[in-house]
């Protein structure tokens, strides 16, 4: 796998960038779980929201368009994807927020957002930076914010063991196919950490979380 720069572009390489969102779509059901993602967060008027890691931006329109009155930012890392992210909100006419930064280092004041949400872009980053993009990811939210994370998981059945054992022996995956990425949000803080879905998919099985900040600092782990 490679890394380009600090980071490592969708599927890996900038010259499959253009065709991200074709692949996504014919290869996960890419609509069904941003759905169930968008919905178990219960957006509410007057939040603000962060999709971390936002690729071309087809979570961050669908939170616009799930609560136009919130104020929705999308981040990335990679200019390329960001300037198809871009016209894409400039056809849909939605009103997000696109900004250039990394995970690992938010531009964000603390407690600037009441919802972060990152869908398959944790398995991007190496274990060290999973860390420390969740313990950022903490850093951002409100007190009683929520985090929402999509991505790979333990496989929950044979048919995505074998698949596991296929994708693992890139480094930045196998923590999630080891289904370590609920510990990690746990060390960053977060109380609870529960998991509200699971699916197959060709590549592995893919789990959904929701993570809590906690709303008092007296609730936070030592």
């Amino acid at each position: 796998m490679q890394q380009q720069g600090d980071y490592i572009p969708a599927f890996h390489f900038h010259r499959l960038t253009p065709w991200y969102d074709r692949f996504m779509a014919g290869l996960y059901p890419e609509a069904r779980i941003k759905g169930a993602l968008v919905a178990q967060a219960r957006l509410q008027p007057g939040q603000r929201l962060l999709d971390m890691g936002c690729g071309t931006a087809t979570l961050t329109l669908l939170l616009q368009q799930a609560q136009p009155d919130a104020e929705v930012h999308g981040l990335d890392a990679d200019a390329k994807i960001l300037a198809i992210a871009r016209d894409k909100a400039l056809r849909a006419e939605a009103g997000i927020i696109l900004d250039l930064g990394t995970a690992v280092r938010l531009p964000y004041p603390d407690g600037s957002f009441d919802r972060v949400f990152a869908s398959l872009m944790l398995h991007h980053l190496k274990r060290n930076d999973k860390q420390r993009a969740l313990r950022e990811a903490f850093r951002v939210l409100k007190p009683g914010g929520e985090l929402h994370v999509a991505d790979f998981g333990r496989p929950h059945n044979r048919r995505m063991a074998l698949i596991a054992l296929l994708v693992r022996r890139f480094e930045e995956i196998a923590d999630a196919v080891d289904g370590l990425l609920p510990a990690f949000m746990q060390e960053a803080g977060f109380r609870p950490v529960e998991e509200t879905a699971c699916y197959g998919t060709v590549s592995g099985t893919l789990r959904l979380y929701r993570a809590r900040k906690p709303a008092a600092s007296g609730d936070a782990p030592p």
